[in-house]
């Protein structure tokens, strides 16, 4: 091992010059490496392996060539860094697993190292450049599974976004009433989505009233009443009335125990009757309704 600042700058220029001039060497070996260790694997596509493998190397040589140390050449080598990250993302989408990617990143590791053994004789010299190589590569694979986490974490917040929109459709039941189905528990994240398409669907369909069905809620509570309220608070400031139906007596009765006030609320026990309240609204003479929409 070298311990010397000197002899440490002595052992990267060794891998630098071993490195250099043999990226497509490299990227041959690191996918060929990979297809024959995981052949079935969905993100071992041989053109975006191929595409990952020359950009990698390119940059693993252009980053050990530069000034940042060995620790930190991954993090402030933009050309290695976004290489890396890019790698993992991919992969991420492909449904590929954090130890499948952590496994190609040793993959790469093992086609470095032999790569450096064959330019170097020297028994010291040799383990001093694997630990360097190690360093480097560990310091990858920590950013790649960083990346990953990440990359899955933003895939389910968008499906999970996807799926309150669709478990929250707003529906127009006649001309200038639109209404909006709740089932399940109904939270902070899901009274945004719910307010968000409400508040549009009043501006697109130039809605007088809308009705909250709580029908679905299987219990209300002090949070459940003030994102009822809050929802009630918005659709008034677009100039339109609310009317809440679904008020069974279990729930009428826990609103009551609770103190929850909601005498300002226009509510109602049914749909049917919420319906019955909103034509009286907009003034009873609507005309036939058209098929209803869903958002």
């Amino acid at each position: 091992m070298v311990s010397s600042t000197a002899g440490a700058a002595d052992v990267r220029r060794l891998v630098v010059e071993s490195l250099k001039g043999r990226a497509d060497d490299i990227a041959d070996r690191w996918v060929l490496l990979q297809l024959e260790r995981a052949p079935m694997d969905p993100a071992n596509n041989e053109r975006d392996l191929r595409y990952e493998a020359d950009t990698l190397a390119s940059a693993i040589v252009s980053g050990l060539d530069g000034p940042s140390p060995v620790d930190q050449v991954v993090t402030e080598h933009r050309e290695l860094r976004e290489a890396v990250r890019d790698l993992s993302l991919r992969r991420a989408r492909a449904g590929a697993t954090p130890t499948a990617i952590s496994l190609s990143v040793l993959a790469l590791k093992e086609v470095l190292l032999g790569v450096v053994q064959e330019t170097v004789d020297d028994a010291h010299k040799l383990l001093a450049a694997a630990l360097l190589i190690n360093q480097l590569l560990d310091a990858a694979g920590a950013l790649s599974f960083a990346t990953y986490v990440e990359g899955r974490e933003d895939i389910i917040r968008r499906q999970s976004r996807q799926l309150l929109e669709v478990s929250t459709p707003v529906v127009r039941l006649w001309r200038q009433v639109v209404a909006v189905p709740l089932i399940g528990t109904l939270d902070t994240a899901r009274t945004q989505v719910v307010m968000e398409n409400l508040l549009q669907a009043i501006q697109d369909e130039d809605a007088q009233v809308a009705i909250i069905d709580i029908t679905g809620v299987p219990t209300v509570d002090t949070a459940v009443a003030q994102h009822l309220m809050q929802t009630v608070r918005a659709v008034r400031l677009m100039g339109a009335d609310c009317v809440i139906s679904g008020i069974r007596p279990t729930i009428a009765q826990t609103i009551a125990q609770l103190g929850i006030d909601l005498s300002e609320i226009l509510t109602r026990a049914t749909l049917a009757e919420a319906l019955s309240e909103a034509m009286k609204i907009t003034g009873g003479s609507a005309p036939a309704p058209r098929a209803p929409v869903v958002r």
